[in-house]
């Protein structure tokens, strides 16, 4: 450590993430510097980050890395859905080249006590036979059927490789359930706010949304108590999809199994989430629940709201009364939904 405190480089400073934990970290007395490394400045106004504008695919950030002295590295760039600059077509590129080249940055970081990773509990699918919540020795119980998944568990076997061939830092991999909060504009959060929301006929899932906050807290805890291995980010209990519309005031359309995966597929790619079809579909369907024992006993973050608190938090600051996306009306969506129910009887 440097100065009594710890020097942190963020990777993937200038997503939402990055940004958020950056501020956190700035609050921190603890924390003597704050690096941050991405393509573009962040938006966010910090003043105790010192920014380098670097893309961590290309192996000069080999060279860059070791020259700031990181205590602590954090992995914010694992990009989830396509967004401005960053197409769905390189999102494999991005998370997995990403992270292949500052894995080898961080082997050249003469004492480096810690790497922290922003990753995903879609590692564990969405599958109707699942338990009610998954530890994190459960991943790879069930095959890792969509690109996404792929992409994390691929993402996970360097980081494991990179933790066998380096003990002497600790690597923690934080497996995060989907997110909500009031002003996070993802996939999902949109997806909620439309003026009336079409569900899968037969399938009420239970669901985990991670408040944003607690989003932020647990990164930061991981921060300040690295440990190793992955723990699950998520909040207490689980709230089920039809209480999360009866709570925000949203009409349903439920739609047929056999039509459902198209249609919500159409939606899903003008949600902005490219794979909606192949990882949201089945978690609206079967639902995910994940287990936070660790994330409160090991890494010491206890989430300030359960399962359903985020959801009445985003609802109660009107998050969920506005309209986020320009939604069809109902019979425009009934309508396409009888198209795709004749277009499947015909093959």
């Amino acid at each position: 450590m440097a100065g009594g405190g710890r020097r942190v480089v963020i990777a993937g400073v200038s997503s939402h993430w990055g940004s958020e934990l950056a501020r956190a970290l700035e609050r921190d007395p603890g924390i003597s510097q704050i690096a941050g490394v991405d393509t573009a400045p962040p938006e966010a106004d910090l003043e105790r980050m010192e920014f380098i504008e670097a893309d961590i695919r290309n192996p000069v950030i080999s060279r860059i890395l070791p020259g700031l002295e990181p205590d602590v590295v954090v992995h914010c760039g694992i990009v989830w859905y396509p967004e401005t600059g960053k197409p769905a077509r390189a999102l494999h590129d991005i998370n997995v080249i990403g992270t292949l080249q500052l894995l080898a940055a961080c082997e050249k970081c003469d004492g480096l006590e810690a790497v922290v990773a922003r990753g995903s509990a879609a590692i564990y699918g969405s599958e109707a036979a699942a338990p009610s919540f998954f530890t994190e020795d459960m991943a790879r119980r069930y095959p890792l059927k969509t690109r996404f998944q792929r992409d994390i568990g691929e993402l996970e076997g360097y980081f494991d490789n990179f933790s066998r061939r380096h003990p002497e830092i600790t690597c923690t991999m934080l497996r995060y359930q989907p997110e909500i909060g009031p002003g996070l504009d993802q996939p999902l959060v949109r997806y909620l706010s439309l003026p009336v929301v079409p569900t899968q006929l037969g399938f009420d899932p239970r669901l985990q949304f991670l408040h944003a906050d607690d989003a932020t807290g647990a990164l930061a805890a991981a921060v300040r108590n690295p440990v190793r291995g992955a723990v699950n980010a998520a909040p207490d209990g689980t709230i089920s999809l039809t209480r999360i519309l009866r709570l925000a005031g949203r009409p349903t359309l439920p739609i047929p199994h056999p039509v459902a995966g198209p249609l919500l597929s159409r939606v899903g790619k003008q949600l902005g989430a490219a794979d909606l079809y192949n990882d949201g579909i089945r978690l609206l369907r079967y639902g995910r629940g994940c287990d936070n024992t660790r994330l409160k006993r090991d890494v010491g973050y206890e989430p300030r709201y359960d399962s359903e608190g985020a959801v009445r938090d985003f609802i109660a600051k009107g998050a969920a009364g506005r309209r986020l996306f320009p939604s069809p009306h109902p019979g425009a969506l009934s309508q396409r939904a009888a198209r795709a129910e004749r277009v499947g009887g015909l093959r």
